[in-house]
């Protein structure tokens, strides 16, 4: 009777951690995601990312700088193709800043990317044309700019809201 009991209280406790196990997992990948084979192996076979500081954003309001981030820049094909993929974590009052050669309607997305943004699309006058808040994890639809532009500098979602960052403010780097 003992060994009975002491096995159904084996089974019941390796029941409750897989289970729990089970569910802390859930927990890292997004909702409405279905994780594809391919993702998880492109995931490991991908080295997460250090920045790297190559240059700072100041953020201007009425002739005034008003807050400064550390930026990476991301000014060739294949930076801007890459942008913040595969970041796990990104500190607070740092980004990323992408500069096209010629103003256009550089829509974004955020494919390969874990975590969400704030993507401020910058015309060529340096000035905010528009703000695409809290971007989501992992999605593959086009997020648009409403107008040209020339720059797009990426921060930590909430960033802008926090920091009343807004269209018609501007850059300067």
């Amino acid at each position: 009777m003992k060994k009975r009991r002491s096995f159904f209280a084996y089974l019941f406790w390796a029941v409750l951690i897989v289970g729990g196990g089970t569910y802390l997992l859930r927990s890292f990948f997004p909702k409405g995601k279905t994780i594809e084979k391919s993702d998880l192996e492109s995931a490991a076979a991908t080295p997460t990312p250090v920045f790297n500081k190559e240059g700072e954003v100041t953020f201007v309001k009425k002739g005034q700088p008003f807050k400064k981030i550390e930026v990476e820049i991301a000014e060739n094909e294949a930076e801007r193709d890459k942008g913040l993929m595969f970041r796990s974590y990104l500190p607070d009052s740092v980004g990323m800043l992408f500069i096209f050669e010629q103003p256009d309607n550089h829509s974004f997305w955020m494919k390969n990317t874990s975590i969400p943004l704030d993507i401020i699309y910058v015309g060529p006058d340096k000035k905010i044309i528009s703000i695409a808040e809290n971007t989501q994890p992992y999605s593959e639809e086009s997020i648009p700019p409403y107008g040209l532009v020339q720059y797009v500098v990426e921060v930590n979602a909430g960033f802008t809201k926090q920091n009343n960052i807004q269209s018609g403010d501007v850059i300067s780097f």
